[in-house]
């Protein structure tokens, strides 16, 4: 039995590490003129400690999405916070190909996973960290009522990232901001 155990840890720390290295499908011929502009987040999975941490207390924060000349896409966020608005700027470099971006500074990859571009979007985001890489799963909508069937997509690919329903978030309305 003991002589079992490494053997099944190396499995496991193998299953693992194939999981975080796995493909993440991209939107076939994303549209990027398409995917511009406002949207909201209604939920989000993420094993990122900090979020983790204050993921109860969190609001839909809405987020401005627009494309330079060149493919790379510049993100504005808009965080409700208990006291105040916090805004957030992010450029991604586009990847390869269209859907896949990067912001090498903060080693994030940022995947739009489906769209149909007028109601959802699921985006996923892999941040690379050495100690401890952080996965996020983020259902985008583009109304502030998201429709019960799009979350059930949602919890559905939830498992598929490495992630628990644990580390899910369905973040209330705010009329903040």
């Amino acid at each position: 039995m003991t002589a079992m155990l490494p053997s099944l840890a190396l499995a496991l720390t193998l299953i693992s590490l194939l999981r975080a290295g796995a493909e993440v499908p991209i939107q076939l011929d994303f549209d990027a003129e398409k995917f511009a502009g406002s949207w909201r987040v209604a939920a989000i999975a993420s094993n990122c400690s900090v979020f983790l941490k204050m993921k109860d207390g969190m609001k839909s924060p809405i987020i401005t999405i627009s494309f330079m000349p060149e493919g790379d896409l510049a993100m504005k966020l808009i965080w409700p916070l208990v006291d105040k608005c916090q805004e957030f700027e992010l450029l991604f470099q586009q990847r390869g190909q269209a859907g896949h971006y990067v912001a090498a500074q903060e080693k994030r990859d940022l995947q739009v996973m489906e769209t149909d571009y007028g109601h959802y979007a699921i985006v996923h985001q892999f941040q690379h960290d050495e100690q401890k890489p952080q996965t996020s799963l983020q259902l985008l909508t583009r109304e502030q009522d998201g429709r019960p069937q799009l979350l059930q997509k949602f919890k559905e690919l939830i498992p598929t990232m490495g992630l628990t329903t644990d580390m899910l978030a369905i973040l209330p309305k705010s009329g903040e901001c």
